[in-house]
């Protein structure tokens, strides 16, 4: 069942993705999102998993975000200043550090992290936490993708592994 008001119940998305949709009661805007929840938990809270999210709007990709379940300080700048937090992902054999936007709650991770995300069979992501350095581990394979494609207009890319 979906958290959201306005939002539909989830159906299947392949694999362990879950896919949301929705309109915006001002705009019409059609959204979709697809979720996918982490094999494990962080040691801070065993009642909810970190997730991430692919959102859409109108047949267009909008962002990806990763909500690591806990909180979670920003730990550097950003290119303008705004606070980041600084993670380690692995997309199967690729393996990369990237600073994404903290939103609070959440980060808002690149649209190239995403796109390999879409495509992976093994998708980690290493984050500092308040009880030490913790690994969200998901299990991308098996998402539609051309249900991805026609609800986003993003197809999957291989990260380069240098």
């Amino acid at each position: 069942m979906s958290p959201y008001q306005g939002e539909k119940d989830g159906v299947t998305a392949g694999g362990k993705w879950m896919m949301f949709q929705s309109e915006d009661k001002m705009t019409g805007a059609k959204r979709v999102r697809f979720e996918l929840l982490a094999e494990n938990y962080f040691r801070e809270d065993p009642d909810y998993r970190p997730r991430v999210e692919l959102v859409c709007e109108n047949g267009k990709y909008k962002i990806a975000t990763f909500n690591p379940a806990v909180r979670v300080p920003p730990n550097r700048p950003g290119f303008w200043g705004q606070p980041q937090l600084e993670a380690e992902i692995r997309v199967d054999d690729a393996h990369y550090h990237h600073g994404w936007n903290w939103e609070g709650r959440y980060v808002s991770m690149d649209k190239g992290t995403a796109r390999g995300m879409v495509g992976a069979h093994i998708f980690n992501i290493a984050i500092p936490t308040r009880s030490g350095r913790q690994i969200a581990e998901f299990d991308p394979a098996g998402l539609n993708i051309d249900q991805v494609h026609k609800a986003c207009d993003i197809t999957p890319k291989k990260p380069s592994s240098d």
